[in-house]
């Protein structure tokens, strides 16, 4: 049996991404050095961004099935170190492309992202359940799919994805999203408090900087979608978005009963004025089907029409439609899901609910980018 190259266990690096970066680990500096003596065993120092990073043990395995995969390998002797500040500023560098800070990347013109804000008019719709389960749905569909959970004071997506105890890894004054065994990568303003139970109290301008930071602050990668899970109502956070997003669209989410409807209008209502395109409406909690009769007969327990009076409203207001993209029927999997880090997309996929909301993934992620509050970066070279 011949001795692997040096080249071959290289290539057999470059394969391995960090967890959380999704980039090779060759490609981010993190491979200090590499040894291959006669006898095949093969000597790798990799270096981690930080000394508690929360991934280590999965870079470890990664590494070592890799370079175990490479013929004539008859070991592999890993070892884990820890960058130094000068090669955390490099990386940081790398990371940033050489950009200012505190750019927002999906603001950019040259931006392919997606950015749907999901919001909601008042709180208890299940806004924050929608916003998981349409990015999970997503990524079972191939993307890449982020997710900010915007909703400063009623922060529940990082539960509902099963990481509400995780922290996100900074390097330097970069941020790493949490990644979730689904592919989809999180943030929260929950992952950034020092407790999980601390209050968060804070007025406009904390609020700006902390939409700011999680989108500035923060490396997404390339990524295909991003959601947003807006606080409900038209405050601070909704203004804010406006301004720095303006290219992302809306989906407003909504019950059937008139008093969640008329509310959601006024969400739909602040999109527009901030020039953002309401792309469409959610009815949740929208019928629960017979448990005596079968699915056919469908128990309206919230009244009915409100999705459809949200989206006719709009449709008015706006001046172009705005469709109700689906009604998601009640389901106790939806809620159980939620509660226990398992959302139903993923834990029971054939479920009404989840086929409801995997459709909507579908028609959100089949949308074309609209040109509406897009930087076009255009400059007029004479005058007419």
């Amino acid at each position: 049996m011949s001795t692997p190259s040096l080249e071959q266990v290289n290539a057999a690096l470059a394969t391995v991404n960090d967890p959380e970066i999704k980039r090779p680990i060759t490609d981010l500096g993190m491979v200090e050095s590499v040894e291959v003596d006669e006898g095949g065993l093969v000597r790798v120092t990799v270096l981690l961004t930080v000394a508690g990073c929360p991934l280590k043990d999965t870079i470890n395995r990664d590494v070592t099935a890799a370079v175990q995969r490479v013929e004539g390998v008859t070991g592999v002797d890993l070892t884990l170190g820890v960058m130094s500040a000068e090669q955390r500023a490099g990386l940081q560098e790398t990371l940033r492309g050489g950009q200012a800070q505190r750019e927002i990347p999906f603001a950019q013109p040259g931006s392919l992202t997606k950015v749907f804000a999901i919001a909601s008019g008042k709180g208890g719709v299940g806004k924050s359940s929608v916003t998981v389960n349409l990015a999970l749905a997503m990524a079972k569909q191939g993307l890449k799919v982020g997710i900010v959970d915007a909703d400063i004071y009623g922060h529940s997506v990082p539960a509902m994805l099963g990481v509400a105890d995780h922290r996100p890894t900074q390097v330097e004054d970069l941020i790493m999203p949490v990644p979730t065994p689904s592919g989809v990568s999180v943030i929260s303003i929950g992952m950034l408090k020092p407790r999980r139970d601390q209050v968060v109290a804070w007025r406009g301008p904390m609020l700006d900087r902390a939409l700011v930071q999680m989108l500035a602050d923060v490396y997404w990668g390339d990524l295909d979608v991003l959601l947003l899970d807006l606080p409900p109502g038209t405050g601070d956070v909704a203004i804010s978005l406006g301004q720095h997003l303006p290219g992302a669209e809306v989906v407003v989410v909504t019950t059937p009963q008139e008093a969640a409807a008329e509310v959601a209008e006024r969400a739909g209502t602040m999109a527009s004025m901030m020039h953002q395109r309401v792309v469409g409406v959610v009815e949740n909690m929208s019928y629960l089907p017979c448990p005596h009769c079968g699915p056919e007969h469908k128990l309206e327990i919230f009244g009915s029409g409100g999705g459809d009076r949200v989206a006719a409203t709009l449709s008015q207001r706006i001046g172009s439609t705005v469709p109700v993209l689906g009604r998601i029927p009640l389901d106790t999997s939806l809620r159980e899901g939620g509660d226990v880090g398992k959302p139903i997309v993923d834990a029971d996929p054939t479920a009404p609910a989840a086929v409801e909301l995997s459709n909507i993934a579908a028609t959100l992620s089949g949308r074309g980018r609209g040109l509406a509050g897009m930087q076009l970066g255009l400059t007029p070279t004479s005058k007419f």
